[in-house]
């Protein structure tokens, strides 16, 4: 997990020193600025709530958005239809200065989270954000393809700037909870469903089952060598393997009721299974649902460290693209190889 993230934000936690015999203490860290790229999802007006309004009782600390670009994609519907609506609240509601270029954005701000949802355009942006420096987290997925994200690994790496890319759902209560329950022993492989819808300019499995991808990574960590996938017009199973034998299995869905996320994990000593709709155990509190992302998203950027490291997106991005391979070879088993280059 990690190895790109090179460089660290000084500013964000300094030390001084306290009064005599008081020791050394940690001084108030800086609030970060926070820019956004694209404002065609609903995670731009999320996020900044949580961040933005300490009465919110989830609010997160430490860092602001303070500026955006607007960006968008006409062809995509879910930009060309949102995009205006977000902008809007963003700017009359929480006050957010609209800047008209990510060239102007970046002198204003000194984290960057690239909102857009359209992948096809993350590399563009992202080598603008990594030429300025400025640690970037970019909402999932990634790219478009596992060549865009491979290249923009490579420049962040290149440049020394932290990066960090993930789904929400591998950081809320039901998947985390799993992760923590000590009954369960060694995961020996997991089983993970959610939604699938597909848009028409993005790889079958990148635009909405990349969050029960996302999951079995977050359960299962990264090695897969090879996948299979089995599709129909209302559902996507696809199998991977991994280099020890073990097994990871993501059922998406597109039929019936298939709002519902939903994990199972098979322990050495037990298994056990958790969705986003069940009650949580006592002394469980289940938060907003992008809390645990944003939250993890500012400790990164205060630290330079990310909690998923950009060689394990790279490789859930890789299993989506060789399923799509599998899918076209009627089923056959595809190397992840084969596009991880």
């Amino acid at each position: 997990m990690g190895g790109l993230l090179l460089g660290m934000l000084a500013t964000t936690s300094t030390l001084v020193a306290g009064e005599p015999g008081a020791g050394t203490q940690a001084a108030p860290a800086k609030v970060l600025r926070i820019g956004l790229i694209g404002l065609d999802t609903s995670h731009v007006t999320a996020f900044t709530a949580l961040l933005n309004d300490p009465a919110n009782p989830d609010h997160i600390p430490g860092a602001r958005v303070v500026a955006a670009f607007k960006g968008g994609s006409r062809d995509v519907e879910a930009s060309a239809t949102r995009i205006d609506k977000f902008t809007a609240e963003l700017r009359d509601k929480w006050k957010i200065e609209i800047v008209d270029s990510i060239e102007a954005l970046l002198p204003k701000v000194d984290v960057v989270m690239i909102e857009s949802v359209d992948a096809r355009v993350h590399l563009a942006q992202a080598k603008l954000v990594i030429a300025a420096k400025k640690p970037l987290f970019i909402d999932k997925p990634m790219a478009a393809s596992t060549k865009d994200a491979a290249e923009i690994v490579r420049l962040a790496k290149a440049a020394g700037v932290p990066l960090f890319s993930a789904s929400s759902r591998r950081y809320v209560e039901d998947v985390l909870m799993l992760q923590a329950d000590p009954k369960v022993g060694a995961v020996m492989g997991a089983a993970t469903y959610g939604p699938a819808t597909l848009e028409p300019h993005h790889p079958d499995l990148f635009w909405y089952a990349v969050h029960a991808v996302e999951t079995l990574y977050q359960l299962m960590g990264p090695g897969c060598v090879s996948v299979s996938r089995t599709h129909t017009k209302g559902t996507d199973v696809v199998v991977g393997t991994w280099a020890d034998g073990r097994v990871g299995v993501v059922r998406g869905v597109r039929s019936g009721k298939y709002s519902t996320y939903g994990q199972t994990v098979f322990g050495a000593n037990a298994v056990v299974s958790a969705t986003s709709e069940m009650p949580l155990p006592d002394g469980l509190k289940r938060r907003e649902g992008y809390y645990g992302l944003l939250k993890r998203t500012i400790e990164f950027f205060q630290t330079g460290k990310a909690p998923a490291s950009p060689e394990e997106t790279l490789e859930s991005l890789a299993f989506m693209e060789a399923a799509d391979l599998s899918k076209a070879r009627n089923g056959a088993a595809v190397k992840l190889s084969e596009v991880l280059h």
